[in-house]
Formats: structure tokens, C-alpha cells, sequence
């Protein structure tokens, strides 16, 4: 179960490293005073509270880092637990 679950949090961080890559900002619409209708409007007025993320050159490369270092991690469990078993 451990292992599962650190590969799929690792493998969401290097997912999210390379969507930190390819975008330049992302904006965030505060989902209280908008509406699905609104959202969906390509030529509509944005919501009042919007948040504008722009992430750094560094970011994406952290992120990745750190998912592969935890998918690394996942693999060589395994491995751990058949010395501590055997020790």
C-alpha cells in the first residue's frame, strides 16, 4: 500500500512539473462568485477575484526533481523491507 501510494504522488509531482513547464500563468476564478455559465463564456466578463500564478524557471525543475526522487524512492522499497525481514 506504501508503495502505491508513493508512486502515484510522485508521478502527480513530475505531472505537475511539466504543466509547470509548458505554461507561461494560469489564472484561478474564485469558484463563489462565478458560475459554470460564466466560465464556459469565451467572451464574457472574467470573475471580480482572480488570481494570476506564474510560476518561476526554477519551479517546474524542483517539482520534477522531487516526484522522481519519491517514484525512485516507491521502487526500491521493496528491496528495504527484504533486508529488514532477513536482518
Amino acid at each position: 500500500m506504501w508503495r502505491s501510494l508513493f508512486i502515484a504522488l510522485g508521478t502527480m509531482m513530475i505531472i505537475i512539473g511539466i504543466e509547470a513547464m509548458l505554461i507561461d500563468s494560469a489564472t484561478v476564478y474564485a469558484a463563489a462568485e462565478s458560475s459554470a455559465a460564466e466560465f464556459m463564456n469565451p467572451s464574457g466578463v472574467p470573475a471580480v477575484n482572480t488570481k494570476v500564478i506564474s510560476p518561476g524557471e526554477w519551479t517546474p525543475w524542483v517539482i520534477l526533481s522531487f516526484g522522481a526522487i519519491i517514484v525512485l524512492y516507491a521502487i526500491t522499497l521493496p528491496l528495504r523491507w527484504q533486508r529488514g525481514a532477513a536482518g
